[in-house]
């Protein structure tokens, strides 16, 4: 009895004991066995592992890619205008032993706090060297530029016994005291570059209305051009009847052109007339005899004594005033009117035709 009563609690504690001395690997994770703060064991494979009980204690680190948001931090590219940008950066814990030696019983926050560091030193250097201006960080070249951030973070990362895989940057904005100018100055190309436009489309309108312009004037003189040709030939042709007309009956001639001046002097209600007795104006009126030009039918001249001006101081005679009254002709002279204003009717058309 007694024999049990001491076999069973060693037995329960040197099970104790072997469960204290086997640990379990997982296979996302690496781990390292410590004795009083020192390194005896590394076990980066999963699986089991066996360590000194009390004395010794097992420290697992994680063995997965990890993530590591940076603050955002503002840039001053070469061209002097800032930026403020946001990265990321993946990572994991490649050398367990040196990981433990630099961070210590810091652990993993205490890694990804100098990591950060390292990345936002790394990105002021890279992205405010020489010739990297603020369009090269928001064009197609930035995937360069993050290339360059990751091969120096990763040279820095390897004393902390991290391996950086990949550094992204995530935002690239202009800070917030420099939007209101930024925007001035965008709006203040945008209007310059529209005025070039609109200067640009005024001077095409011009060339084209110019050229508008000259090709009407070419067009209208030559237009008159043609219409003064054909005018003074058409007047040639009329001079031509006109002076084969006069030479065939110069008699009649004269007389159609004073029954013509006759009609436009005495239109409308107005027949009064101020001339000299003796005027050229009235000789078919004046006299009924054949001698001179055939007389036509027209209304008879009356010469009042009463309107007739007195003369002058010199001596010459001054005009009188004579009044048109109509009077009803004769049977021979209407016969006589009737063949003449045939004729005179004739030559119209002829000199209408010859206008036209």
């Amino acid at each position: 009895m007694r024999k049990t009563t001491i076999i069973i609690p060693v037995l329960v504690l040197a099970l104790v004991a072997l469960m204290s001395a086997i640990f379990i690997v997982d296979e996302r994770e690496k781990a390292l066995v410590l004795q009083f703060g020192q390194i005896k064991q590394v076990k980066p494979e999963p699986g089991l592992g066996f360590k000194v009980p009390i004395i010794q204690e097992v420290v697992r680190y994680d063995d997965r890619i990890l993530s590591l948001d940076t603050q955002p931090i503002e840039v001053t590219p070469s061209d002097d205008r800032r930026l403020v940008v946001d990265a990321f950066a993946r990572y994991r814990i490649s050398d367990v032993v040196r990981f433990r030696e630099a961070v210590g019983v810091g652990g993993l926050r205490a890694a990804e706090d100098r990591l950060a560091a390292i990345l936002t030193a790394q990105t002021r250097a890279v992205l405010g060297s020489d010739g990297v201006t603020s369009n090269t960080i928001l064009s197609a070249d930035r995937a360069q530029l993050m290339e360059r951030i990751r091969d120096e973070a990763r040279v820095r990362a390897q004393a902390l016994g991290l391996e950086v895989i990949d550094v992204r940057l995530k935002q690239t904005a202009l800070p917030q005291q420099n939007l209101a100018a930024t925007f001035a100055r965008m709006e203040a190309e945008r209007e310059r570059e529209a005025a070039d436009e609109i200067a640009r489309g005024e001077e095409a309108a011009q060339r084209v209305r110019a050229l508008a312009d000259r090709t009407v004037v070419e067009l209208v003189s030559e237009a008159q051009r043609e219409a003064e040709i054909v005018r003074g030939e058409a007047d040639a042709q009329r001079n031509s009847i006109f002076a084969d007309a006069f030479g065939a009956d110069e008699e009649f001639f004269e007389f159609y052109r004073s029954l013509t001046a006759y009609q436009r002097s005495l239109q409308g209600e107005n027949s009064t007339l101020v001339l000299s007795p003796d005027s050229e104006f009235f000789n078919y009126l004046n006299s009924d005899q054949p001698d001179g030009p055939v007389t036509p039918a027209a209304p008879a001249v009356q010469v009042d004594p009463e309107d007739v001006l007195p003369e002058d101081d010199t001596g010459a005679d001054a005009g009188e005033v004579i009044e048109l009254e109509p009077v009803e002709p004769s049977e021979d002279a209407a016969g006589a009117n009737g063949v003449l204003a045939d004729e005179a009717e004739t030559v119209a058309e002829n000199e209408d035709a010859v206008t036209e």
